[in-house]
């Protein structure tokens, strides 16, 4: 039973009120919020299509959206996130009253198989920053700033975006720490090595300078040929290439942080201890790291032991 009227949006006007909450209460990232309510807002449209409304739908009404997606071919990692965001939607208008009951609250979680994520070993690493490093040597300040990021992407193991967030003042080149933004605006100081350190002392030295016009305020770390805030795509763009130039396999910026957390866990850093530095909010994300080790490892006994 609905108790109150949310403001209009579409066919449910309780999802603009979900998103205010989502946003301002949970502190979720933008790109979150907007995920979750266009996975309601898709949900409504399907049970508009059989004549329901948000008071009416039922269990089964989820499940036969969930199954609809099975036949379009939809990855599980998809259907389980909106699966999430009907229960959180649900929970949420029970909670303020909007419903009695949620409709959805023994709907399943969708299972998502697990699966090794790719990664460099510890030498393609290496490789592609040492050449990289040969190119920083002719002094271009774009070339300074791609060894700045790609040293601090690795040096962190940071999300694309939290490193294009990064400003001046967010860096401690005397204490070699980085202070990073992550999702819901949760603020962590990551440690950085000297190699990560001298690069962007060195971008910040001879390579910004020239790219940020004179009386400037700009306060971001990583700029553009125009001297703006360099952007996600920019940067993504930027690893590929970098990858392709140095002989390495193509993984992008999320599979550099893959990568930092393997090879941390690899070398025998402690689970919470990963966990901090990549900022994830349970430790169940950053045991999956310790599965891929364990499968490489199988996977070398496999090849090398004569009676595996």
């Amino acid at each position: 039973m609905v108790t109150r009227t949310a403001r209009g949006d579409g066919l449910w006007p309780a999802v603009a009120d979900f998103e205010d909450y989502l946003s301002l209460r949970r502190g979720h990232s933008e790109n979150t919020v907007r995920a979750y309510a266009g996975d309601v807002r898709g949900f409504a449209e399907f049970a508009a299509a059989q004549g329901l409304e948000m008071t009416t739908v039922t269990l089964g009404t989820a499940r036969a959206w969930l199954a609809a997606m099975v036949e379009e071919g939809l990855s599980r990692a998809t259907m389980a996130r909106r699966a999430a965001s009907l229960r959180a939607f649900y929970d949420w208008a029970s909670s303020t009253g909007l419903v009695a009951v949620s409709p959805v609250v023994r709907l399943a979680s969708v299972r998502i198989p697990q699966h090794l994520p790719d990664v460099l070993s510890v030498d393609a690493a290496g490789q592609l920053l040492a050449s990289v490093t040969r190119a920083a040597a002719e002094q271009e300040p774009a070339t300074l700033r791609d060894l700045a990021c790609l040293e601090l992407l690795y040096a962190t193991g940071a999300r694309v975006a939290e490193v294009c967030a990064l400003d001046v003042e967010h860096v401690d080149l005397g204490e070699r720490l980085v202070r990073l933004h992550g999702k819901g605006d949760k603020e962590r100081v990551v440690p950085i090595g000297a190699p990560a350190a001298r690069a962007v002392a060195a971008w910040l030295r001879d390579g910004r300078p020239f790219l940020v016009p004179e009386g400037s305020d700009s306060r971001a770390l990583l700029v553009g040929a125009r001297g703006g805030r360099w952007g996600q795509r920019q940067v993504r763009a930027m690893v590929h290439a970098r990858c392709a130039d140095a002989g390495v396999p193509d993984i992008g910026p999320h599979g550099l942080r893959h990568s930092v957390a393997t090879h941390l866990v690899e070398g025998g850093a402690d689970l919470r201890a990963v966990q901090e530095v990549l900022g994830h909010a349970t430790l169940q994300t950053t045991q999956r790291y310790t599965h891929v080790t364990s499968e490489r490892l199988r996977s070398t006994y496999r090849l090398a032991h004569p009676r595996a």
